[in-house]
């Protein structure tokens, strides 16, 4: 129990890590623009470009951890990551910067399948706490962004929460080392394939629609916040309250999430959270100030809180332990390509027709996205059993454990 309650910890730590590089990120894009000239257009591809390289590393790479290797794909791709993340602390150019968020991306979109893998393993059981637990952890390591570039920033430069960011992630993956990871070995004689075959379940695809249809919603408030308060001039340090605000119920509250969608069903969870979002998303494109955001902030935080990890548990319910890892890295492939393709096209939205339309366009698609999902598992969104919909493994396996 020591053993795995400590593995839980420490790779949600690592998760964590992962995270807080794009937090940091994500508040000094609007230094960016005023120190480099950057465009609003540009930052959102900033923003979004890191997304769908994550998008290609965890449909490509995700299913090998599956294969016996999910301590190498996290190794290998936390170590990408701190490349990137050097490469965006000491760039000066929009495409150095592109380079290491791209970079940053391959990283964290290769390991993080494997992480959840690792987790889900360790205690199959309490799947949906412990994703969401692996939730807050990630949610508290993008929350530290801020607070790290809002004390290193000022006097030491905007590479200095990069070098911090690195240098602790360094150190959580050598600790990560000492902790026994349970693989799954496939047999020799079948070849490496991707996990697209799994989106013939209607769950898996429910599930997959809805969770892009959550990172559609965070790609456009993760590009947006920080310009939009600096065009409506919030002071710098209620929208960076914000953010640590907003992390907190989902910090808290991400165990509960996870529970609520495993015992009371995902798509029911999910659904009604994503419905939510999109109402408030709706919202802040017609609020007069950033100080009315902020406070409109707190109760979407709430809702985000006990509902965004519902997909990923869909998905962790409803396929079999040897295909997790290539599971996770489909639904995140999904939400990677969303977010990203979102942040992207909603950064030259605002630039050319304003906040309210930016806004509104974005809800519009995230309800577009949950009524696809919902239509997809509608013979199951009620239900917290699903495994008897996922596809039939293909692979005779062996489980061995890897230290």
């Amino acid at each position: 129990m020591r053993s795995r309650s400590a593995a839980l910890w420490i790779f949600a730590g690592l998760s964590a890590a992962l995270a807080s590089g794009y937090g940091v990120l994500f508040t000094i894009v609007a230094d960016y623009r005023e120190t480099y000239g950057i465009s609003e257009t540009a930052i959102g591809w900033l923003i979004g470009v890191g997304f769908i390289a994550a998008f290609f590393s965890q449909t490509l790479v995700a299913p090998i951890a599956d294969r016996g290797y999910a301590r190498r794909v996290i190794v290998a791709g936390v170590a990408i990551n701190i490349a990137g993340l050097l490469l965006m602390a000491f760039g000066e150019s929009l495409s150095i910067l592109m380079l290491g968020r791209i970079i940053s991306g391959i990283g964290i979109g290769g390991s993080l399948p494997a992480i959840r893998r690792v987790v889900i393993l360790t205690d199959n059981e309490n799947l949906g706490t412990n994703l969401g637990r692996l939730l807050s952890a990630d949610v508290f390591g993008f929350a530290m962004g801020p607070a790290i570039s809002a004390v290193l920033v000022g006097p030491y430069g905007l590479a200095s929460p990069f070098l911090v960011v690195s240098a602790a992630t360094a150190i959580l993956l050598v600790i990560s080392r000492t902790v026994p990871v349970e693989e799954t070995v496939a047999s020799t004689n079948t070849p490496q394939r991707l996990a697209v075959d799994l989106l013939t379940s209607r769950v898996v695809a429910g599930a997959v629609v809805l969770a892009a249809g959550a990172f559609l919603m965070i790609g456009a408030f993760d590009a947006l916040w920080d310009v939009v308060h600096d065009d409506l001039g919030t002071a710098d340090w209620i929208a960076n309250l914000g953010i640590t605000l907003f992390a907190i119920p989902l910090i808290i509250l991400g165990p509960t999430s996870g529970r609520l969608a495993q015992n009371y069903g995902p798509f029911r969870i999910g659904g009604a959270g994503l419905l939510a979002g999109a109402c408030f998303m709706f919202m802040y494109g017609q609020l007069p100030d950033g100080n009315w955001i902020f406070a409109f902030t707190m109760g979407h935080a709430l809702t985000d809180a006990l509902s965004i990890s519902a997909s990923g548990v869909a998905v962790a319910m409803a396929v079999p332990e040897e295909r997790q890892a290539g599971a996770q890295g489909l639904i995140g492939a999904a939400q990677a390509l969303a977010a990203g393709l979102t942040a992207g096209a909603i950064g030259a939205i605002y630039e050319g027709s304003g906040r309210t339309t930016s806004y509104t366009v974005a809800a519009i698609v995230m309800i577009v996205f949950v009524a696809a999902g919902m239509w997809l598992a509608k013979d199951f969104w009620r239900s917290n059993r699903h495994r008897d919909h996922a596809p039939e493994p293909q692979r005779v396996t062996a489980r061995r454990r890897d230290r």
